[in-house]
């Protein structure tokens, strides 16, 4: 080949990669948002932390609505929020299309119906007993007879019901629904991370968050179920989030300063 042909040559193979990488970032898009806009499934609740979401006048704020957000601007899409109630809302229509991305605790369960990206927040799963009770501990609470709240098909639902063998797990919808009924003294106890617990404590008083643990609640960024780009983006996002500072300042813009960020 005749070198006068190379620098054509090379102008042609650029302008090519040129042409396919709007191409690649299109596909990445079909993928990742195929309705034109990143749909970011969230859950609504007034428990706070890393990863429920609240309702306002204007819209919704919480950690995923914050990292939503900036995923979407990363992709070059508006950002859409889809509201449940609990996490196990979110895991029951993993595989209907109704959702892009979410971020919720997660289990050898929802593994099955979703898949999941980097960890940003480890936290401790306990119980919180009504006022006046006198459980004083895991041995005193599983006992025939006590009722124990939890979420509807959530991991701290399927690890309470695996740590407890005498006290019943019942499920309600939502956290709030929950605070009710322990704060009315229809169920003896309430369980959910230790965090979230002790905001609940504060606002029932007499009641009492239990000193042991029964299990770690992960929770991560997760994508539908053969979604290779959509996983390769997200966990992109998530690293480059944990690293550059995007998600400390998440945690901080939503009431979380003083909370540290485990990834493990």
């Amino acid at each position: 080949m005749s070198y006068r042909a190379l620098p054509w040559l090379a102008g042609l193979v650029l302008a090519a990669a040129m042409v396919a990488m709007p191409a690649k970032a299109e596909d990445l898009k079909g993928e990742v948002a195929p309705t034109g806009k990143l749909r970011v499934a969230i859950a609504i609740s007034s428990a706070g932390g890393a990863f429920w979401s609240t309702r306002t006048e204007t819209g919704y704020t919480g950690v995923p609505v914050t990292l939503g957000r900036e995923m979407a601007a990363q992709l070059g899409v508006g950002v859409e929020y889809v509201p449940f109630q609990n996490s196990g809302q979110i895991t029951d229509v993993a595989a209907k299309g109704i959702w892009d991305v979410t971020f919720l605790p997660q289990d050898a369960v929802r593994a099955t119906k979703m898949t999941f990206g980097p960890i940003y927040e480890v936290t401790d799963a306990t119980y919180i007993v009504k006022a006046g009770s006198t459980i004083t501990d895991f041995a005193t609470l599983d006992q025939p007879g006590v009722v124990v709240a939890a979420e509807y098909n959530t991991t701290t639902m399927r690890g309470a019901v695996a740590h407890l063998k005498k006290a019943k797990v019942v499920e309600y919808q939502d956290v709030d629904e929950i605070v009710t009924v322990l704060r009315n003294g229809e169920v003896d106890a309430f369980a959910l991370s230790r965090d979230r617990l002790d905001d609940v404590a504060k606002k029932i008083p007499g009641t009492k968050v239990l000193d042991e643990t029964f299990k770690k609640t992960i929770t991560a960024v997760a994508v539908p179920l053969n979604h290779p780009q959509s996983l390769a983006f997200v966990t992109k996002f998530m690293t480059d989030a944990i690293a550059n500072g995007t998600l400390r300042k998440a945690f901080d813009d939503n009431g979380l300063k003083d909370k540290p960020i485990r990834t493990q």
